[in-house]
């Protein structure tokens, strides 16, 4: 809503400025140039236009008698403009009743909102220090489980270091006695071989033998059928004889030449026995020889079955020794299993101790979102009381407000605003107006002063803008609001 004036309807002397034309018909074309212009849209830019112009014709006096002459005019105007003044001032005044039950309204609700604020900063506080407490808490439990965490982890580290040289030092052990048993097989693998050899060896031999005996039994069997050829030839030599001896009884003189063949018969059978009792010998040597070869044969057995039965023996020993090795081995593989399965309990041990630090890790996690949250709480605490600060500072300028809005609602209604007939001398200096002293009203006491005594510009409650004032209301205007400061 505008501010009306005593002068016209605007804050300015364009309205008296304006009457002029309606007494003074040549000022007509001064208003119409300066309604004209298109720069001027305030009614005070509108009457220093004037004044100019009025100024460049040299008619401001002219025009100055007009008005004075015309005072009845301006009077009325006056008369008219105090009680549009009243009647603003009336509203002003319910205004500023509104406004006022409104500030009690919004001060009501600010101190309710501030005693919830207090309430919740109470709250937060407590709060706050809970987190803290748990905060302590959480870290000596975060020390402790690191402490209790690196000491298992230190002595399972010591454990499986010394599991580990147990396990290197029984595996090179172990793999020692695998080498060795591996030699050992080897070595009796080519012993067997060795033996297995020897015994095809004496196979073959012996199947010799027995080819030489059957070679011997055929000479034998030949002999024994060239003996018995021999003695047919005997018995027919015989019967030869006994035929020829009959024959010599027969005939004499067949007899000498029968003795002739009787002695070479004779010869021939000491031959033919000279050659059976060779053979007979032959036989005899053959029979011997069979005998000497039986005999060896039965020690070459004999040798070779104790040889075998040795080997057997050692053979027997080295699978017990198999057997040892097998057993030693299974146990060595037990032994790896119990260790693989120690090694898998360390392994769900060290899994486990992992989850335990990654549980720490999240804890720490936890930790440091809770410090970040407590201090976005400690921040929304200081905010909140700045805020409180500031409503305590808001509150307090309302406050004032109030107050000079009450003093200012009381002003106005006990204020006087002098008229211009009434003040004839400066309340302050006490100087005479005239024409170049012109009259000006303090816009907080309603006096008249001169431009020298009112040139000071406050904004009141009225008007928050700065408006004219006397320099006594100015002083006690300012001694007020240092003495309303914190």
């Amino acid at each position: 809503m505008v501010r009306k004036s005593f002068l016209s309807y605007n804050k300015t002397i364009w309205g008296p400025l304006e009457l002029v034309e309606k007494l003074y018909p040549e000022a007509e074309e001064i208003g119409a140039s300066v309604r004209d212009l298109p720069g001027l849209k305030t009614p005070l830019g509108r009457a220093r236009a004037w004044l100019r112009l009025a100024l460049m014709q040299k008619k401001m006096a002219d025009y100055l008698r007009c008005l004075i002459i015309q005072r009845d005019l301006l009077r009325n105007v006056q008369i008219a403009a105090i009680l549009d003044q009243k009647n603003y001032v009336e509203e002003l005044n319910r205004q500023l009743n509104s406004t006022v039950s409104s500030l009690h309204s919004r001060v009501d609700s600010l101190e309710k909102s501030n005693t919830k604020l207090i309430e919740e900063l109470a709250i937060a506080k407590n709060n706050i220090i809970k987190l803290q407490e748990e905060n302590h808490q959480l870290r000596s439990e975060n020390k402790l489980i690191l402490m209790k965490t690196q000491q298992h982890l230190e002595v399972t580290k010591v454990d499986v270091e010394t599991e580990l040289q147990t396990y290197k030092h029984s595996r090179q052990g172990l793999d020692e006695m695998y080498n060795e048993a591996r030699r050992q097989l080897r070595d009796e693998s080519q012993l067997r071989q060795d033996v297995e050899n020897e015994l095809a060896v004496q196979v073959s031999m012996k199947h010799e033998i027995e080819l030489a005996m059957k070679l011997l039994e055929k000479d034998i069997h030949e002999k024994q059928d060239t003996l018995i050829g021999l003695r047919q030839q005997l018995e027919e030599v015989k019967a030869i004889n006994i035929e020829m001896y009959q024959k010599l009884q027969g005939s004499e003189d067949g007899l000498k030449e029968k003795n002739e063949i009787i002695a070479r018969l004779e010869e021939k059978t000491n031959k033919i026995t000279a050659a059976m009792r060779q053979l007979e010998q032959r036989l005899q040597q053959a029979e011997k020889a069979q005998m000497e070869a039986e005999d060896e044969d039965e020690k070459y057995l004999q040798e070779c079955l104790s040889k075998s039965d040795s080997l057997q023996k050692q053979i027997s020993q080295k699978e017990k020794q198999l057997v040892q090795l097998e057993t030693d081995l299974k146990i060595e593989k037990e032994w790896r299993q119990t260790l693989q399965e120690d090694l898998q309990k360390e392994k769900d041990a060290l899994s486990h101790l992992r989850n335990e630090t990654q549980q720490i890790i999240s804890l720490k996690k936890e930790f440091l979102n809770l410090q970040d949250e407590n201090q976005q709480l400690k921040k929304i605490y200081h905010e909140q009381e700045q805020a409180l600060q500031e409503l305590g500072n808001k509150l307090s300028e309302s406050k004032l407000k109030i107050e000079d809005i009450k003093e200012a609602n009381k002003a106005l209604q006990g204020l006087v605003w002098l008229k211009d007939k009434e003040a004839t001398h400066c309340k302050l200096c006490e100087k005479e107006f005239s024409l170049s002293k012109r009259k000006h009203h303090c816009r907080n006491c309603g006096e008249i002063f001169c431009n020298a005594c009112s040139d000071n510009e406050l904004p009141l409650p009225s008007s928050p803008k700065p408006v004219r004032v006397c320099d006594s209301c100015h002083a006690l205007l300012i001694q007020r609001c240092s003495s309303n400061l914190p």
